[in-house]
């Protein structure tokens, strides 16, 4: 994708707590898109020099949201931002006009909202704020809403499928023990259900390399999906192969799909999707790895349904 921003790194997610907010719009086209932040930072920025005071203050005090839910970890504070932009002026620059395009953006960012709607009714969609940061980070999801880091941005493009994933994870009340299964359908499903909704794929890489390694992935898959370590294939790689990140994307896709296509009523499908409630029995529904699973109980000399339990 060519969108500056790492979704697989940068906006994980991990607990359902972002999920299933019910303080949020549940009209698309009452969504908010916040950029009053981008202004007050140029504002800042343009008084660097002239200023005897540090001039970001004014842009925190000020900022919405979005800046509060980028502070803790990301800008940290006014001081810890105005040393990073003093040193780094010229990368700032670069994104001055970066949203220029956004309402065309928008656009598109509210039929794919309408989409999600006729999928399932019951959608919310939260805000998305445009903020500035210290360039270590593209973004982050939070209570309040999808938060972009827009100095990291060289573009716009690729922005309204990454957010369709990201407004996704809003809708989903995944439960059931925590297990690499359980993030991988987390993750995968908002891939799939993002797609379905805008068309586009955010994570072509990692879904190349899993269509081409299949077997061998699904044989390893079925032997670690239940425990808690997602390394190699979940946010990092232990550098074992040759891998790139986030398999378990792919993999939760594969799952996700094979369930949705056996199903007679799509729209009931996708509030199962986004509601699954026992993530094992939602793999045996779907089907997808029966084949690995059924030589995997084969070798431990068990029945198939035991591998459930």
């Amino acid at each position: 994708m060519k969108l500056n921003l790492v979704i697989t790194t940068l906006f994980i997610v991990f607990s359902n707590f972002l999920f299933g907010q019910s303080n949020f719009s549940d009209n698309p086209y009452d969504a908010v898109f916040e950029t009053k932040d981008s202004k007050n930072f140029w504002e800042a920025f343009d008084k660097m020099d002239q200023s005897k005071q540090n001039p970001f203050m004014d842009y925190m005090q000020k900022g919405s949201p979005g800046v509060k839910g980028f502070t803790e970890n990301r800008i940290i504070n006014a001081d810890s931002l105005f040393v990073v932009v003093k040193k780094r002026k010229a990368d700032y620059e670069l994104s001055r006009n970066v949203l220029d395009g956004l309402s065309s953006k928008e656009k598109r960012i509210r039929a794919i909202y309408s989409a999600l709607k006729y999928w399932y009714p019951k959608a919310k969609f939260p805000p998305v704020y445009f903020v500035y940061g210290r360039f270590n980070s593209g973004g982050t999801s939070s209570p309040d809403g999808i938060i972009v880091g827009i100095e990291k941005l060289k573009n716009l493009d690729g922005i309204s499928g990454l957010i369709a994933h990201e407004l996704i994870h809003y809708q989903q009340n995944i439960t059931g023990k925590d297990m690499l299964l359980k993030w991988c359908l987390l993750e995968g499903g908002a891939d799939f259900v993002g797609e379905l909704i805008s068309g586009e794929s955010i994570n072509q890489l990692s879904y190349k390399y899993g269509d081409q390694n299949k077997d061998k992935l699904c044989q390893e898959f079925v032997t670690r999906l239940k425990n808690v370590d997602y390394q190699d294939w979940l946010y990092g790689t232990s550098k074992k192969d040759d891998r790139p990140n986030d398999l378990g994307y792919w993999i939760g896709y594969k799952i996700i799909e094979s369930y949705f296509n056996k199903q007679k009523d799509k729209q009931k499908a996708i509030e199962e999707i986004l509601n699954i409630k026992d993530p094992m029995q939602f793999l045996k529904q779907s089907g997808f790895l029966d084949v690995y699973i059924e030589k995997y109980q084969k070798s431990k000399k068990e029945n198939y349904d035991e591998f459930f339990k």
